[in-house]
């Protein structure tokens, strides 16, 4: 469920919890008038770290006391985690109250964007995606109240507004979270196109949708291509979101939307095969990111594209050996089926190149070698322009997703040169795959400002972690959001 954020100068009568911010050390924020048992704290194990949250003794309310860590180290993203302590203390609750802005250090965090981190953290931590479970205890809370004691009507405003972007953007993970985790049998490529018109329609953004006729007569060849092994169909989905007033600039968002990756007829093992639905994390983070933009008010047009389909073994699956057209004319020699995210973005980002955007941006959960350079933890951003690059890195550090620059060596460029084709789709076996797979996608771009996210690591949690939920996390939405509502024109 969606959680409402009210912005308010005293705690609600309604209010089943209070969440109090308490600094390592179990020190309480300057001018705080709570009054806290340290024997008891002490005894609760609760030190006053980052995430931590303890319920102690109080007469009016329940009293949750919430680990701000060192009072010098707190920034937005101490705010995110702090809130989701708070959600998960108060999961059986419908309403809480919290006195978290008291905790703002004196310099380095701004009161608008740590109230949007609180409801960002809070948002994403209350996440169930509960449509298969028979037994499902849903979280009950469903307001968050924001207190500052004294607060003028304008700073109450600013408070306000900043709640409710964080928890638009909250809500716009939470739709990336469904959209991965429902199951690839009742997510096909069709039924993913009837989503994005449902939520075009619902947020105000313009959408085309090509089927798989069309995009044989378009001239997607490595769409089409991956499609040919499945009964189900393959769809182009095309979204736009037009500002209000003209636009500064317009960024393309590309999309990878594999609905599942069995790897072809280069089939994958058994247990990697297992969570192969979320490998259309790329496409949900653009549809869930775009559907958001109509109500914070972006003024950068923004195109998306998600070339949907599935990846697997039919009679009719393409071949190692065989040759594939791409939209911009070059040829591919796919040599290895289970290296199809690349073929059917190289269709994606020739259709955003066309339309000349200031810059591109495609997310895509790629290569296994990120994951063995990264981790889970971190996304790799590898691109032709380094001011587009250098923003999507601090949109991410803002949004709190970190993302790491990998290089696009000149010198591992001819390890895709095919002897059939233009390009084959890999290169060396076990060798740079992350960064083999980034000169191939620039082959598309043209001379277009172009940045690839690669997000296979961070796209999937295997356990709770804070407002990081288990299954898929809607990786990059906050990031593209903070990038195209903050996107600056490059030189």
């Amino acid at each position: 469920m969606s959680l409402t954020f009210v912005a308010a100068n005293e705690v609600p009568a309604d209010a089943g919890m209070v969440a109090v911010p308490v600094f390592a050390g179990c020190v309480l924020p300057e001018g705080s008038e709570v009054k806290l048992d340290l024997a008891f704290l002490e005894g609760a194990g609760f030190e006053g770290k980052v995430g931590q949250a303890q319920s102690v003794p109080n007469g009016d309310h329940t009293l949750v006391v919430v680990g701000m860590g060192t009072p010098g180290e707190v920034d937005a993203e101490t705010f995110r985690r702090a809130a989701a302590a708070m959600v998960q203390a108060a999961w059986r609750t419908p309403a809480v109250a919290t006195t978290l802005l008291d905790a703002l250090p004196h310099e380095g965090v701004e009161r608008d964007r740590a109230a949007r981190a609180i409801a960002e953290g809070a948002g994403m931590a209350a996440y169930e995606f509960l449509t298969y479970k028979s037994d499902a205890k849903p979280c009950r809370l469903g307001r968050v109240t924001v207190v500052e004691a004294g607060a003028a009507a304008d700073a109450q405003a600013v408070v306000q507004q900043a709640l409710d972007r964080g928890g638009r953007v909250a809500e716009a993970v939470c739709l990336a979270r469904d959209v991965v985790n429902e199951p690839a049998g009742g997510l096909t490529p069709t039924r993913l196109a009837e989503q994005a018109a449902e939520i075009a329609e619902r947020e105000g953004l313009t959408i085309t949708v090509l089927d798989d006729v069309a995009i044989a007569e378009e001239g997607l060849g490595g769409l089409r291509g991956v499609a040919q092994g499945s009964h189900e169909p393959a769809r182009l989905i095309e979204l736009l979101y037009e500002p209000k007033g003209e636009a500064v600039a317009t960024v393309a968002l590309v999309g990878k939307g594999i609905t599942f990756d069995s790897g072809g007829l280069s089939i994958k093992p058994a247990d990697p095969m297992m969570t192969m639905k979320t490998d259309m994390t790329g496409a949900a983070a653009v549809l869930a990111a775009m559907s958001a933009l109509p109500s914070l008010g972006s003024r950068v047009r923004v195109l998306g594209f998600l070339p949907v389909t599935e990846n697997m073994p039919g009679g009719g699956a393409i071949k190692p050996g065989d040759v594939v057209r791409i939209r911009n004319g070059k040829t591919v020699e796919v040599l290895n089926t289970d290296a199809e995210g690349r073929l059917v973005l190289a269709d994606g980002l020739s259709l955003a190149a066309e339309r000349r955007p200031d810059a591109i941006v495609d997310v895509a959960t790629l290569t296994g070698a990120q994951i063995v350079a990264l981790g889970s933890k971190i996304a790799a951003v590898l691109g032709s322009h380094e001011g587009l690059v250098n923003q999507v890195r601090a949109a991410g550090k803002r949004a709190g997703e970190p993302i790491w620059p990998l290089p696009l060596p000149k010198e591992y460029r001819a390890d895709i040169d095919s002897e059939v084709a233009d390009l084959k789709n890999i290169g060396q076996p076990g060798k740079a795959g992350a960064l083999i797979a980034g000169l191939f996608l620039q082959e598309f771009v043209g001379d277009i400002p172009w940045a690839h996210l690669d997000v296979a690591g961070p796209a999937r949690a295997e356990a709770d972690d804070g407002y990081v939920k288990r299954g898929g996390t809607g990786v990059a939405v906050r990031t593209l959001v903070e990038l195209v509502t903050s996107f600056e024109p490059l030189t």
